[in-house]
Formats: structure tokens, C-alpha cells, sequence
């Protein structure tokens, strides 16, 4: 079973297929289609839907404005907590965006798709489109983007479920 969040549902999407892997669960994550990239899905935005406040790259890498940080990744994150999560976040290569989906591992695999109501990174009617169109078996929680730091029980139901759902 491959567990992937944000970035890491691209991952696991195309991962996935390998013959050992059982079953998928995104974390608020993207689940991208054939030719499907992170800069495809967040290339049209819907009105009104947060704009994560990711910094213009440098040396071809991303971070997220630390001033911007809580508010976006980690709203419900003690502020002390996402204070350090923001000073310790590790730069993501700004060409990973672009990498596109070939075969969509959730075409053949169970999957199960944990949605964040108050995500500010991946809006959660972006989620539940996603999970939607991926069959996932979908839990939805209030919760940031960082859902696994401020609920990491309900993150720990979900992978639960999907482990006894492809044990069963």
C-alpha cells in the first residue's frame, strides 16, 4: 500500500502500478489523470480559491513564503509548530511540477482519498474532483493541509481502512 500527501499522490499515482502495490491512500493529495501534472491541475484555479504562496523559484527550487506559511499549509497547526514546519520546509524542484502522469495507478488499484475541508494548497472541491474521478473511498475531515500534523488520528483511520480493505 502506498500512502502519498500533496506532491507525493503524483508519486504514488504512478508508482502504484507496480505489481506489489495493492492499494492507494492520498492525503490531500493530488491524484492526477493520464498527462496530468501538479502545473496542470493548478493551472486555472476556480474564482476565488487560495493561491498557496509559493516563492519564485531559486536555483530551480520552491519554498513557500514563511510568512504565509501557517495561514496556508498549517491553519490548524499550534503556531509554534508551523513556525517550525515553515522554517524547516525542504525545497521541492520546481521541474517536479511538471512531470505528467503516464498510466494512473488508481485506474487498476483501490484507492482511498482523505479530503481536508479547509485546505488552503489544494482546494477541497479540487480534492473531492479528483477522488471523485479516481473511485476512491473518501473521508472528509476539518483540517488543513498539514492534516496529518493536526489530526494524525483520522489520517491513521484512513490508512487503517484502506489496510483492511485490501486484507479482506
Amino acid at each position: 500500500m502506498l500512502v502519498g500527501h500533496s506532491y507525493g499522490g503524483v508519486v504514488i499515482t504512478e508508482a502504484g502500478n507496480h505489481p506489489s502495490v495493492a492499494a492507494l491512500v492520498y492525503i490531500t493529495a493530488f491524484a492526477p489523470d493520464t498527462g496530468e501534472s501538479v502545473s496542470s491541475l493548478i493551472a486555472d484555479p476556480p474564482p476565488g480559491a487560495p493561491v498557496p504562496p509559493i516563492l519564485p523559484p531559486v536555483n530551480g527550487f520552491l519554498l513557500l513564503d514563511r510568512d504565509n506559511f501557517a495561514a496556508s499549509f498549517a491553519a490548524d497547526v499550534p503556531a509554534e509548530l508551523a513556525a517550525f514546519m515553515a522554517d524547516s520546509q525542504v525545497p521541492t524542484a520546481a521541474d517536479a511540477l511538471n512531470g505528467a502522469v503516464t498510466e494512473p495507478a488508481w485506474r487498476n488499484r483501490p484507492s482511498w482519498y482523505l479530503v481536508a475541508t479547509d485546505d488552503h494548497m489544494i482546494p477541497p472541491a479540487a480534492q473531492r474532483a479528483m477522488s471523485e474521478r479516481a473511485k476512491a473511498t473518501v473521508t472528509e475531515t476539518p483540517g488543513s493541509h498539514a492534516v496529518y500534523v493536526s489530526r494524525p488520528a483520522v489520517v491513521a483511520a484512513v490508512i487503517s481502512q484502506a489496510a483492511q480493505g485490501i486484507d479482506g
